[in-house]
């Protein structure tokens, strides 16, 4: 459980970096800090927490007024979330 806990917390520092990004638009780190609170959201289980925490962040990776470069850290952290649901299920 320990390391799924680390792997949560690499997740949530990689959320808060994007949350932090200027370059990206305020609509879409709106989006980031939506995911980022269904991932902290203790009412309900990791394997749901994670699923709609991956659901906002690929209709995020649609969205063409998207920086590149955070698209590709979406990715990483989509693997990460994937990665994660896979171990705990």
């Amino acid at each position: 459980m320990a390391k799924n806990d680390e792997d949560l917390n690499n997740i949530m520092i990689l959320l808060d970096d994007l949350i932090g990004d200027q370059s990206i638009p305020r609509n879409l780190r709106k989006s980031v800090n939506d995911a980022k609170e269904r991932l902290n959201n203790k009412k309900e289980g990791l394997d749901l927490r994670i699923a709609g925490a991956i659901f906002i962040l690929e209709e995020l990776v649609n969205d063409p007024s998207l920086p590149i470069h955070a698209r590709s850290s979406i990715f990483t952290i989509i693997g990460k979330l994937e990665a994660l649901s896979n171990r705990i299920s």
